[in-house]
Parts: structure tokens; C-alpha cells; sequence
């Protein structure tokens, strides 16, 4: 069958141009505009001069861009390989269950993922404020003295991350179980007849063949955390902001409380190529442990 290669390029090109003009508009251009802002000393709204690498230079001496550095880091250490573990936990769990049950559980596991952040943060002040918070009136019962979670320097981290893995395992649990629905049983039935058990065959049989979606969940969840805001935000409300910071919260101080847009903007582009350096190092390196493993 003859091919017309410039006709199919031709509506390749026409069906592309819908996303690619979205694309450019709302990545590619803002993005470019961030790379060229950060070496000026303009405001968040208007034109500044050029000031070179200062704005970079600036953060070496820079001790909240240390502490939101390192918040990050610790936040990512809590967050992203604990809640994949935990998500992969429940996913075996599930995937045991049938019918009605499943489904059951499964939604309610799945439920925190659909409630805004707003709402998330509501519910655990309720459940965690130092004064009204129904686990300080269980620790008063108990005779336990109150711990002001969202107060202190030593537990705002642990408390935020364990909420958001909370929030989001939902979704890597769905991840997880259509991993796992992917398995053929035909392997199980032959891991049974070797009378291997439960440990050997998820060892051998289940952990191998789920590795691509655990690297992918890993991937996922480091890129979104390390972008945290919103719960950092709303629970540092009342409490000791710049002892919280985190790098996307540090962008906001700067540039819509302090109005330095280029210095915000040096701040966003140090964060831009920290995710995607990270997150390609991680994919390639789950990926070349997921080949080792088979």
C-alpha cells in the first residue's frame, strides 16, 4: 500500500498544533519569562534592571533559602518512601478482598484524595489543635500533657507529612492494585506448587513484576513533594512561619509579601532544576533496580 508521508505529517501537525499552542502558552512562555526575570531585581508587577548572577549569588548567604533547603529535604525523606510503603501495604491488603468489601474499602481509602486541601487542613486542626483538638482532650483522658504539633519546630514536619500521606495514598493505591491485577495468576498457581510462601512469593514474584509502578509511584510522589505548599501554609497559620519554610512557600514570601520578583523568581528556578535533575536521576535509578531485579 502506498503512503503519502507528507499527508500524514500534515495531519500529525494539525492535530499537535491545539496542544502544542496550549503548551507553549502556559509552560514554555512563563518559564522562559522566570529564567530571564531571575537575573533582574524587578518587582512581582513591573521592569526591573539587570543585576546578572547576584539574585543566585545572593542564596549562598541566604539562611532562610538554607532552612527552606533543608525543610524540603526532610519533608520529601518523610513523605515519599514512607507513603509509597504504606500505599503498597494497603494495595496487598485490598487486592485480597472481593466483591463489595473491596470496593467498600477501597473507596474509603480513596475518599481523602478527592477533598480539597482546605478541607484536609480543617479536619486534622480539629482533630489536632493544641487548644479544641479532639486527640489533646484523648492525651488529657490519658493523662498525657498536650503536645502543640503545629506549634513546634520538632514536630511541624512529621505531623504534615504523615497528613499527606494520609491524603494521598488513595491514589497510589489505585496505582499499586493495577499493578498487581496485572500479575497473570498463572505465575501464583506455579509459586504455590513449588510450595513457596507468602514472603518468598511476593520476594520473588510480586515485588519484581511491581517494580515499574513502584518506581513510577516513587517518581510521582517526589516530584509533588517537593513542591509542597498548601499544607505547610495553612498549618503554619498562628505558629512560627520562617521556621517552616519550605522552597515553594519561600517563593511566595518573596515575591507577593516582600513584592522581589527577580529574587523569587532565582528561588523558583533553583527549584525547577533541583526536581527535574532528582527526578530524572530517580527514574533512571529505579529503572536500572527494576532491570537488576529481573
Amino acid at each position: 500500500m502506498i503512503r503519502d508521508t507528507k499527508n500524514e505529517w500534515l495531519v500529525a501537525l494539525i492535530l499537535l498544533t491545539p496542544f502544542l499552542a496550549v503548551y507553549g502558552l502556559i509552560f514554555v512562555y512563563p518559564t522562559i519569562d522566570m529564567f530571564l526575570l531571575s537575573f533582574t531585581d524587578a518587582p512581582l508587577i513591573g521592569e526591573g534592571d539587570y543585576v546578572g548572577i547576584e539574585n543566585y549569588t545572593r542564596l549562598g548567604r541566604d539562611r532562610r533559602f538554607d532552612t527552606a533547603m533543608w525543610n524540603t529535604a526532610y519533608f520529601v525523606a518523610l513523605s515519599v518512601v514512607p507513603g509509597t510503603a504504606v500505599a503498597l501495604a494497603i494495595a496487598l491488603g485490598v487486592s485480597r478482598l472481593t466483591g463489595r468489601m473491596q470496593a467498600l474499602i477501597l473507596a474509603l481509602f480513596f475518599l481523602p484524595y478527592i477533598l480539597p486541601v482546605s478541607v484536609v487542613y480543617r479536619l486534622w486542626d480539629w482533630t489536632m489543635n493544641f487548644q479544641f483538638g479532639i486527640a489533646m482532650h484523648v492525651f488529657d483522658m490519658l493523662g498525657i500533657a498536650r503536645v502543640p504539633v503545629f506549634k513546634t519546630t520538632t514536630w511541624f514536619m512529621p505531623a504534615v507529612a504523615f497528613i499527606t500521606i494520609w491524603w494521598t495514598c488513595g491514589f497510589n493505591i489505585l496505582l499499586f492494585l493495577a499493578g498487581l491485577r496485572a500479575i497473570p495468576q498463572e505465575i501464583y498457581e506455579a509459586a504455590s506448587l513449588d510450595n513457596a510462601g507468602r514472603w518468598t512469593t511476593f520476594r520473588k514474584v510480586t515485588w519484581p513484576l511491581l517494580w515499574p509502578i513502584t518506581a513510577l509511584n516513587l517518581t510521582i510522589q517526589l516530584i509533588l513533594q517537593m513542591k509542597i505548599f498548601d499544607q505547610v501554609y495553612l498549618f503554619s497559620v498562628g505558629g512560627r512561619p520562617n521556621d517552616n519554610l519550605v522552597m515553594v512557600y519561600y517563593i511566595f514570601q518573596r515575591a507577593f509579601q516582600s513584592n522581589h520578583g527577580g529574587r523569587a523568581a532565582a528561588i523558583a528556578v533553583v527549584l525547577f532544576v533541583i526536581v527535574v535533575v532528582v527526578s530524572v536521576l530517580n527514574f533512571q535509578l529505579t529503572r536500572f533496580s527494576g532491570s537488576g531485579k529481573r
